[in-house]
């Protein structure tokens, strides 16, 4: 019989017309919205360069599991966007079942051009063609860049 062994979370992005996508996976529905956190932060800039020395609180609510990967994408959104932070890693806790809230924890630091270079630009998160599945947890979102 085989060791069932748990998968790592998983994001990678996707080509769309004049956008780009981030499709991620994880073992848990927690774990899917730290892959999300963290792939928008990789189009973003070089993780490798940021370094975790600052903290931040980030919550959302919704009521679906599909509004509320767009309501956490957008206050990550917000945390680069008008405080300049970038994050490196995220631990998410998602409540509910299924989840209408999550409560994460964001570590990176304030971005800073000279160490930092600049990926990508991303507007906003977008309605258009997400889809969220939770068993196993999986989601495909369009970014607006």
């Amino acid at each position: 019989m085989r060791k069932a062994t748990a998968r790592r979370p998983s994001c990678r992005s996707f080509p769309t017309t004049a956008d780009v996508g981030l499709a991620a996976s994880a073992p848990t529905v927690s774990g899917l919205f730290e892959a999300l956190g963290v792939g928008l932060f990789a189009l973003m800039t070089d993780l490798r360069k940021v370094r975790p020395v600052e903290e931040r609180a980030v919550s959302a609510s919704a009521q679906d599991p599909e509004g509320l990967v767009v309501a956490f994408l957008t206050e990550l959104l917000l945390l680069e966007q008008d405080d300049g932070f970038v994050g490196r890693s995220i631990t998410a806790r998602a409540i509910g079942t299924p989840p209408t809230a999550v409560l994460a924890t964001v570590r990176g630091e304030r971005l800073d051009p000279a160490r930092h270079s600049r990926r990508k630009e991303v507007k906003a998160v977008t309605l258009h063609r997400l889809k969220v599945g939770l068993d196993p947890p999986r989601a495909r979102v369009i970014l607006d860049i």
